[in-house]
């Protein structure tokens, strides 16, 4: 039985061994470095991301409970048993209202339909408060076990405001506060037209330079959006020029020649400075005062006529 020889080729090259561990092992040797040139120990680290990692978990539990209604149901049964616990509102208290409608305030403060003490919320109460005009501002806060207290801070009434047939209340700011009628207005001057309230400011500046009239002033109107006639207890109207500058000269001007002449009071009816280079004068017709009042009037008006030709020269 013949042989046969089997001829085997030569083995194939070993593969150079792969350098995986190798590789891995300088990455981790420069995380370590890093991680060892750091000002802090791996330990803290190592809690710092326990930290983030349980923080970021808790964000999202609460993300979710949020979404879903689960954090309302929870604040709404603890208010519910804050409430069944006797710990609910019952008064009201209101601190510094003097002039306010103190009912107002009740209803105001008891709008909101969870009555637990735990359910109030605060800040919409104060916000509901701060749209009553009288309001300037307020606090509120709980008072266990059953009263919310109030602390206002009030508007102080500083003028009447006439439009449209209506009066109102404003205070320096020209802040509405509320209606009131021709019986039972109250002795403050009078501001008559559109967006007359918001230059009350204005107004109170300009009788600043002039003080010994204020106490004279019956009323102001707001002409044409950009002056002021002003009309005095004794009757007389005063037209100022344009121009806050310009009108604050006319008037002191104004309250000047009347300490020197004494000009109101004396049957003018109208006194025109809105000319800078004039000062015109309003008497009445004959008939309509008597003699002794025009001539006084005329007379007024000669004083004028020979302070301002003593002024010019």
């Amino acid at each position: 039985m013949s042989s046969t020889k089997i001829k085997r080729g030569k083995a194939p090259p070993r593969r150079p061994a792969r350098t995986t561990k190798k590789r891995r092992s300088v990455r981790t040797s420069r995380l370590n470095a890093v991680i060892n040139a750091l000002p802090v120990s791996p330990q803290q680290l190592q809690r710092v991301a326990n930290w983030t990692i349980g923080l970021g978990l808790a964000a999202m539990v609460a993300l979710v409970a949020h979404a879903t209604g689960v954090t309302a149901k929870i604040h709404e049964e603890y208010a519910q048993a804050v409430g069944r616990a006797g710990f609910m509102v019952k008064k009201v208290e209101v601190v510094g209202a003097d002039r306010i409608d103190r009912l107002k305030v009740y209803d105001i403060a008891l709008a909101q339909k969870d009555r637990s003490m735990a359910a109030v919320d605060l800040e919409d109460v104060r916000h509901d408060l701060m749209q009553y005009g009288w309001i300037k501002d307020a606090r509120v806060s709980r008072r266990l076990p059953d009263t919310l207290v109030v602390d206002i801070v009030e508007r102080s009434p500083a003028a009447i405001w006439q439009h449209n047939n209506r009066l109102s209340l404003i205070d320096e700011k020209g802040v509405v506060l509320e209606p009131v009628s021709v019986a039972t207005m109250p002795d403050l001057p009078l501001v008559i037209g559109p967006r007359a309230n918001q230059r009350a400011q204005d107004l109170e500046r300009l009788l600043a330079e002039a003080s010994s009239l204020k106490e004279l002033l019956a009323g102001a109107t707001w002409v044409g959006n950009r002056r002021w006639d002003l009309r005095f207890r004794s009757g007389e109207t005063l037209s100022l020029p344009e121009g806050e500058s310009e009108a604050k000269a006319a008037l002191a001007r104004f309250a000047h020649m009347d300490g020197a002449n004494r000009l109101l009071g004396r049957g003018i009816l109208r006194f025109d400075m809105r000319d800078p280079s004039r000062f015109v004068l309003r008497l009445p017709h004959e008939g309509q005062v008597a003699p002794t009042k025009l001539e006084d009037a005329r007379d007024a008006v000669d004083a004028v006529a020979a302070a301002s030709s003593a002024e010019k020269g």
